[in-house]
């Protein structure tokens, strides 16, 4: 019925979270996982804080101000990777090619903000 031990897992979180709310279903859902016991008698899931940690951002790239495209980058990428990534976005290169680059600033996991003068 399942076909990786991921989603078999996950089920079972589910319906162990499930069970103090609806309790019949639960349990009829717990048994045709392969169970033997009660759904109640298991433990509550424990929390795993590193399932919650991300390794990239979407930042926003603005040209004079204006939100022009979205990227995602690594979380610890230097300034030089994430303009590489920001000007070679569509539709940034074609805002940059219509005049000269004055400035470029970055704000690590925020933003990227391009003056075009």
């Amino acid at each position: 019925m399942i076909e990786t031990a991921g989603w078999k897992d996950a089920l079972e979180h589910l319906i162990t979270l499930l069970a103090p709310f609806a309790p019949h279903i639960s349990e009829e859902l717990w048994s045709r996982l392969g169970q033997e016991t009660s759904v109640h008698l298991q433990s509550w899931p424990e929390y795993d804080p590193s399932a919650l940690e991300q390794n990239t951002v979407t930042m926003a790239v603005q040209v004079n101000g204006k939100v022009r495209a979205e990227i995602e980058v690594a979380k610890d990428a230097d300034k030089a990777a994430i303009l590489e990534v920001a000007k070679a976005e569509s539709n940034v290169a074609k805002y940059l090619q219509e005049g000269e680059l004055k400035r470029e600033i970055v704000v690590p996991g925020k933003l990227v903000n391009l003056v075009v003068k």
